[in-house]
């Protein structure tokens, strides 16, 4: 008996998990959250309440990400979204969320690459978490009701290669074109790739 009561327990705990991890789901409200930017001051996703918002999971040690940075692809893809009157929020998950050294450097880094964001989120992990955020980068779209309408990958060609990117649909300048003309976002899921989220 006692062994069924904690098959049953163990169960639970881990429906309960992956309840968690799939809280983000198209179609749903987006998790709110609120995090630090890289100069230590409060960001909330409800500060942008009424706009759109694209989330970017973003490392700039990983390949993947730097494949979309280095041709300037991100960063055009940023532009495109703050020509529509788009919010975009890069969110880092890691060990940064607690370092002011890893913090500042990653401030650095955003302004090297001359992000177009309004925005870099620092996250120990429950915004992360929250999202189900799997890989650098994730994508993520919101609209101005709070619900979350595109989650997955920036683009159709899954590799690190820079070369790819023009052959390349951009599921995300997609997504911002079908909103802005207010239809409904025609490829709402995709899948992402990148390299691994880190959660400690």
């Amino acid at each position: 008996m006692k062994q069924l009561a904690s098959i049953v327990v163990l169960a639970c705990g881990m429906a309960a998990t992956g309840a968690a991890v799939a809280q983000a789901q198209v179609g749903q409200a987006a998790p709110a959250f609120t995090g630090t930017d890289t100069a230590g001051k409060q960001v909330s996703l409800a500060d942008y309440k009424g706009k759109y918002v694209v989330l970017e999971w973003v490392n700039p040690d990983c390949p993947f990400v730097k494949k979309h940075y280095k041709s300037g692809n991100m960063q055009a893809t940023q532009k495109h979204a703050a020509s529509k009157g788009m919010a975009w929020l890069s969110v880092n998950t890691g060990s940064a969320a607690s370092d002011a050294k890893q913090a500042a450097e990653l401030g650095s880094w955003t302004r090297e690459q001359k992000a177009v964001i309004n925005n870099l989120v620092l996250d120990k992990g429950a915004i992360g978490r929250s999202y189900g955020a799997k890989t650098t980068p994730h994508m993520y779209v919101i609209d101005p009701a709070g619900k979350l309408v595109y989650a997955g990958a920036i683009d159709s060609k899954a590799s690190s290669n820079a070369a790819d990117i023009p052959g390349a649909t951009n599921y995300v300048m997609q997504a911002v074109d079908e909103l802005a003309a207010g239809k409904p976002v025609s490829k709402p899921v995709t899948q992402p790739y990148g390299c691994t989220v880190k959660y400690g």
